[in-house]
C-alpha cells in the first residue's frame, strides 16, 4: 500500500486543518482497510491519533483529540481525511497516515485493537507537518 499525505501547515491555536491521505489502488476492495493517523513530536514517542475501518466506518480516537478531530473516508476517491479543529500547540507534530488490509471484519479488529494492528502491520506515508502556534 502506498500512501501520500497532504494538508499540513502552520496554524494559530484554535484554528483548523484538514489532512488528506490518498491510498494507491490495490487488488483489495477499499472496504477492507484499517487506516489511521499517528503523530510524532520532536523528542517524543510516536502516538496513535485515530483510526477508521473502511468496511463499517467504525472509528477510534486518542483521548487527547476526542471532540476535536474527526476521521472520515471517501471510498470513491480512496482518500481518508483527518479534520482537526480547535488545534492546540501540543498538537504540533509530524502526522503520518497508516493503512493495512484487514479481512477479519470489525469484531476481530476491535478485539485486536486498531492502533495495535496499524502499528504492527501498517504501511506508512512520508508524513505531513502540522505546527500550531
Amino acid at each position: 500500500v502506498q500512501l501520500v499525505e497532504s494538508g499540513g501547515g502552520l496554524v494559530q491555536a484554535g484554528g483548523s486543518l484538514r489532512l488528506s491521505c490518498v491510498r494507491s489502488v490495490s487488488g483489495y476492495s477499499y472496504g477492507e482497510y484499517c487506516m489511521g493517523w499517528f503523530r510524532q513530536a520532536p523528542g517524543q514517542e510516536r502516538e496513535a491519533v485515530t483510526s477508521i475501518y473502511t468496511r463499517d466506518a467504525s472509528t477510534d480516537y486518542a483521548d487527547s483529540v476526542k471532540g476535536r478531530f474527526t476521521i472520515f473516508h471517501d471510498n470513491d476517491e480512496n482518500v481518508v481525511y483527518l479534520q482537526m479543529n480547535d488545534l492546540k500547540p501540543e498538537d504540533t507534530a509530524m502526522y503520518y497516515c497508516v493503512a493495512t488490509v484487514w479481512l477479519g471484519g470489525p469484531e476481530s479488529l476491535r478485539s485486536a485493537g486498531p492502533f495495535v494492528v496499524l502499528q504492527r502491520f501498517g504501511d506508512w506515508g512520508q508524513g505531513t507537518q502540522v505546527t500550531v502556534s
